[in-house]
C-alpha cells in the first residue's frame, strides 16, 4: 500500500471560505477516482505550523498511484484548487506494508 501525503502553504488572497470550498471540491472530485483508496483532507489548527493544509491519498501500488494521477478528475482537482489557491507544497509517499521492498512498490 501506498500512502502520499501533500503538504501546502496558501495563497495570500485565499480566505477561510475558499479554504473550505477547497476541502469540499477535493473529496467530491478525488473520491471519484477509482484509485483512491482512502483520502483525508485537513486544515491547521496551529497557526504557527508551516503547512496550512493537507491532502493525503492511499493507493494499492505506485503504478496506482500513477493512474489515478492521470484521471481526468485528478486533473481537474489540479486545475480548479491547486493551481489556483497554492504558493509551495511538499509531496512525501511511503509504503505502508512491513518487510515489502520498496522498488515492488
Amino acid at each position: 500500500m501506498i500512502y502520499q501525503v501533500s503538504l501546502y502553504t496558501l495563497k495570500r488572497e485565499v480566505t477561510p471560505e475558499r479554504l473550505e470550498e477547497m476541502m469540499w471540491i477535493t473529496r467530491t472530485t478525488l473520491l471519484r477516482i477509482r484509485e483512491v483508496l482512502h483520502l483525508n483532507v485537513g486544515k491547521r489548527i496551529n497557526p504557527e505550523d508551516p503547512w496550512e493544509w493537507f491532502v493525503s491519498i492511499e493507493a494499492e501500488s505506485l503504478d496506482k498511484l500513477a493512474i489515478l494521477q492521470d484521471d481526468p478528475h485528478y486533473f481537474k482537482f489540479d486545475q480548479e484548487v491547486i493551481r489556483n489557491s497554492v504558493e509551495t507544497k511538499q509531496v512525501l509517499t511511503f509504503e505502508m506494508e512491513p518487510r515489502k521492498d520498496v522498488k515492488y512498490s
